[in-house]
């Protein structure tokens, strides 16, 4: 609807031009730089644009006059019943035959909400790879985890649905200090709860009773005699039997990994591709040999460094260490030139809002590689505050200090988990109420939508029509005001969605979900719709607005509520 809506602008540009038409180059050209606004005032009109201000700088006219000018060439076309000039705006009443014919193209382009992968005139879109949760796998999801999970994945949902390419990956950080470390904890935990031994833990170790529950399968799994074998000594600095740790620590990290994928499944996310950092050590000497025919390492004091000071970073860092051993950004030197080399045009990260300052290095790294590190965009998502009756949210005894992504979800549910992350930009901290969530009334946003939704299923019981089967003709439709500002809102959804995806910011179909089930109410309350001689005229509003609530909560991956 919006694109067409500039094209007929973009049509009109050239006022002084005795030329009815433009040429379709030209339409696509400038309907880019076209601004369609909302007006605050509704009695305005749907839209405005101040595109006379920037065809004023131009022509070097008052924006005025050719506001009055666009009016004028506007008033003519049939999309609109009423062009207004004011104060260099240009105010655009949408006609009953334009919305009626944009809602047809829109309900046919949409037709399946829950695949969510339909729309008209598809354009060709970039390729995306885009990473995102990557929690190690030495413990279950706690909630700042779920939050850039259900972000990432409604990125993908909301980018899939308007075009784009996009590939999801989950990156196993299962090689390094923290994969021996939960080996270690496993062994300590088998020998204090199993053998019943008395046990020195080390500064550093992995606590819960998940590491119990861990130690407890691996019992199963391996036997006792595989904590037996480390029994010597009562103290934790004396269970060095390596090959013993790294067996409990493969164990302990696939059954980690299940349990994280079980988690995610839980609330609808999966994902295309997981790569394992342990895989791609093999590559280690090929990704050192691409940083040094790039001039991105030296060496100092016997350690390798890469040079990111000079791609902006506060210093070098290193890479390699004096025993030879890679550090932690090696692993993730070596993902980044796997990423890249499969070839996509963009790559997203999603990451935990601590690792700030962690993209300098990162993409000093890819610029060291070969690769153009701006294709390289990385998203940061804070920390969640967790309320329940206006106290803190109770820690998991499972997971120590953590609350539990599948607490919350066993909480609350996963409609009501994914709909309140996403109601703030990824960036800024969240505070909430788990049970403000539970209340059945205008306060609990989520409740508020599937009610709006669930009012338009009951009206057409009522009318014992069916949703699926109505139809009505463009000469048969009869609109009050009301009721064509109800419709133009209902076919705003793809606008808004290409807005919040260009902008990472999916709140704003949350917003739009909650404008439209308020305008919803707000129409139902104002105006009879049954046993009405516009009954067919508003049932077939409410279908297009019952589309977009579905359509909208199908994009943040939550499946709308026809009964309430």
């Amino acid at each position: 609807m919006y694109s067409h809506i500039k094209a007929l602008l973009a049509g009109v540009c050239d006022v002084g031009s005795s030329e009815a038409q433009v040429n379709d180059k030209k339409s696509n050209e400038l309907s880019f730089s076209i601004v369609l606004e909302k007006p605050k005032n509704k009695d305005l009109g749907h839209l405005a644009t101040p595109l006379a201000f920037s065809l004023a700088k131009i022509k070097r006219t008052n924006p005025m006059l050719i506001a009055k000018e666009l009016a004028q060439s506007l008033a003519t076309c049939a999309a609109f019943d009423r062009v207004e000039a004011q104060n260099g705006f240009v105010n655009l009443s949408l006609s009953s035959a334009f919305l009626h014919e944009q809602a047809q193209l829109y309900m046919k382009n949409t037709l399946d909400s829950h695949q969510v992968t339909n729309i008209s005139q598809r354009a060709k879109k970039q390729s995306i790879l885009l990473e995102f949760v990557s929690a190690n796998p030495t413990g279950p999801l706690h909630i700042g985890h779920a939050r850039g999970a259900v972000y990432g994945d409604a990125l993908v949902r909301v980018g899939r649905f308007l075009g784009y390419e996009i590939y999801t990956e989950y990156y196993i950080n299962d090689a390094g200090a923290q994969i021996q470390m939960l080996g270690l904890s496993i062994l300590l935990a088998g020998r204090e709860h199993i053998l019943k031994e008395q046990v020195i833990y080390p500064e550093s170790y992995y606590k819960g009773e998940y590491i119990i529950d861990l130690a407890k399968e691996c019992e199963k799994h391996f036997g006792r005699e595989i904590f037996i074998s480390c029994a010597n000594s009562k103290d934790s600095e004396s269970a060095d039997d390596t090959d013993v740790i790294a067996r409990l620590a493969e164990y302990g990290k696939n059954a980690m990994l299940d349990e994280i994928k079980a988690n995610l499944a839980q609330v609808g996310i999966t994902f295309d591709n997981f790569v394992s950092e342990k895989a791609l050590y093999t590559r280690w000497s090929k990704t050192l040999e691409s940083l040094k025919a790039h001039n991105g390492i030296y060496e100092n004091e016997g350690k390798i460094w890469i040079a990111s000071t000079q791609q902006g970073d506060e210093k070098d860092r290193v890479i390699v260490r004096e025993n030879g051993e890679p550090t932690y950004l090696a692993g993730d030197i070596i993902y980044h030139a796997d990423k890249f080399s499969r070839g996509f045009k963009h790559y997203i990260n999603i990451w935990g809002a601590d690792h700030h300052g962690y993209i300098p290095r990162v993409k000093a790294a890819i610029h060291f590689l070969g690769y153009d590190e701006t294709a390289l965009e990385v998203l940061l998502s804070q920390m969640v505050s967790l309320l329940k009756g206006g106290e803190p949210y109770k820690m998991s005894k499972r997971a120590g200090n953590f609350i539990l992504m599948k607490d919350v979800v066993d909480d609350i549910g996963a409609d009501a988990l994914r709909f309140i992350f996403l109601t703030k930009r990824a960036d800024t901290h969240l505070e909430f109420d788990v049970d403000a969530l539970k209340k059945q009334d205008s306060s609990n946003p989520i409740y508020y939508i599937n009610y709006a939704n669930a009012r338009i299923h009951t009206i057409f019981d009522k009318a014992g029509v069916s949703m699926q089967d109505l139809h009505i003709t463009q000469d048969k439709l009869e609109l009050n005001d009301d009721a064509k500002t109800l419709l133009f809102e209902s076919l705003c959804l793809p606008n808004i969605a290409e807005i919040s995806f260009r902008d990472r910011e999916i709140q704003k179909i949350c917003e739009y979900l909650k404008n439209l089930a308020a305008s919803l109410h707000g129409f139902y309350n104002a105006h009879k719709i049954l046993q009405t001689e516009q009954q067919d005229s508003y049932l077939y509003v409410l279908k297009v607005v019952s589309h977009s609530l579905t359509l909208g909560l199908s994009l943040l991956g939550i499946k709308a509520q026809t009964r309430m």
